[in-house]
């Protein structure tokens, strides 16, 4: 979060917490890993969550297909027992003493914000709600769930990521990215790729090259079906 907005969730005596589908022991890590100035708590059994959606307060998506990110990670065991109930998706809530809710949005997961990995609010624009929140009286009602914030980032279409993904996987498999480094390599490996084609295309028979690249379409096309399926669409699914 803003280091900023941070400040001034403190200086109006608020603190700041995170909520992870994973395990304590990983949660940890990646709080000390990112340097982070506020608890994180793990919950793989989505017992706050869980609490937070019993309570009216707020009700994130969740995500129970894992074989896409288990395969990524090059872990055939580990991975999805981390995640008994499948992970979470993004939600911001604000409580204050006296439960009320000063401010909440959860991201709805999409193919074209990449299935939640992108479009959060700004963290200015989450401090104004509640600032606003706070100024309203205890008796105010709560704040009603923020469906169209600003933004801190947008997604890319769904083919150009999913394109990627193959690349990354060197056109045989769908395979996600374990930095920005590994974005930049896909993109540069699609790009080579559909070069090849094009120079097939000019200089050799055209009907063997049609016949390869319709063969490894028919190959790859299930694997895509697979990836879409795998990166939650809440617009396409009741999930």
């Amino acid at each position: 979060m803003n280091e900023g907005v941070a400040a001034k969730v403190r200086a109006a005596g608020g603190e700041i917490y995170a909520i992870s589908s994973e395990p304590q022991v990983l949660a940890g890590r990646a709080s000390a890993d990112w340097k982070l100035d506020f608890e994180t708590f793990g919950d793989p059994h989505h017992e706050i969550v869980g609490a937070c959606r019993e309570r009216g307060w707020i009700d994130l998506f969740v995500n129970e297909h894992l074989a896409f990110l288990q395969a990524s990670a090059g872990i055939e065991n580990d991975w999805a027992p981390t995640h008994p109930k499948g992970y979470f998706q993004p939600g911001v809530l604000a409580l204050s003493a006296e439960g009320r809710v000063l401010y909440r949005w959860r991201g709805v997961p999409t193919h074209k914000n990449m299935g939640g990995a992108t479009e959060r609010p700004t963290a200015e624009h989450v401090w104004t709600r509640i600032a606003q929140a706070l100024e309203s009286g205890a008796d105010a009602p709560d704040a009603p769930l923020d469906t169209a914030p600003p933004l801190d980032s947008t997604g890319i279409p769904w083919p150009v990521f999913a394109s990627l993904l193959i690349a990354n996987g060197w056109f045989m498999n769908a395979r996600g990215f374990k930095s920005v480094r590994h974005v930049a390599l896909a993109g540069v490996r699609l790009l080579a790729f559909v070069g090849a084609w094009i120079a097939a295309f000019t200089w050799l028979p055209t009907l063997p090259v049609a016949v390869a690249l319709a063969g490894w379409l028919v190959f790859i096309t299930p694997k895509l079906r697979w990836v879409g399926q795998e990166f939650q669409d809440a617009t396409a699914s009741t999930g």
